[in-house]
């Protein structure tokens, strides 16, 4: 083995350390945001920076880490939703992870289905438009700040957030009987 790679390979850990301490924040909430399950989140981080230690770090990874790793983590996200959806459970206790809003027992069902029928319907979303709608409404960050994440024009952001809109009224209005 070439003595430049054993020398990346034994600095990989502590930079992988410093990735974990900087970035693990943004991968939990996003997969968490996606998911909806503390537990999905856990092994989405965990899962993408368990990859990350065996294959080493991309040179995206290097160069855009905030980029990459919500990208990774979405992706992943997706997955879980989509093995969630073919496997066709409903698990109680992520149920309850969703904060009750105020008001009876019928507005809590109905927020809880809203809620349901919102993730299923991002689930049908290409990852990177989850991408830039979980940026947009769940971390707030603004349109050029989004652009200049993704390496885009904040006017691409905004059409993209538009038509991702307008994709989810149609998806949702599917899903109504």
């Amino acid at each position: 083995m070439p003595a430049a790679a054993v020398r990346q390979n034994e600095a990989l850990p502590e930079d992988l350390e410093k990735l974990f301490q900087e970035h693990s924040r943004l991968v939990y909430r996003t997969a968490f945001l996606i998911t909806g399950s503390r537990h999905d989140a856990e092994d989405v981080l965990q899962s993408i920076f368990v990859k990350l230690l065996q294959r080493g770090l991309p040179p995206d990874a290097r160069l855009h880490p905030a980029r990459y790793l919500h990208r990774a983590a979405a992706n992943l996200s997706l997955n879980v939703l989509r093995n969630r959806k073919r496997r066709r459970l409903v698990d109680d206790v992520e149920l309850h992870e969703i904060p009750a809003p105020l008001g009876d027992a019928h507005d809590r069902a109905r927020a809880r289905e809203e809620y349901r029928q919102l993730t299923e319907a991002m689930s049908h979303l290409k990852p990177r438009a989850l991408e830039i709608l979980l940026l947009y409404y769940k971390h707030g960050d603004s349109t050029a700040q989004i652009a200049e994440r993704l390496g885009t024009s904040p006017s691409t952001i905004a059409v993209t957030l538009f038509r991702i809109r307008a994709r989810l009224r149609g998806l949702l209005k599917e899903e109504k009987p």
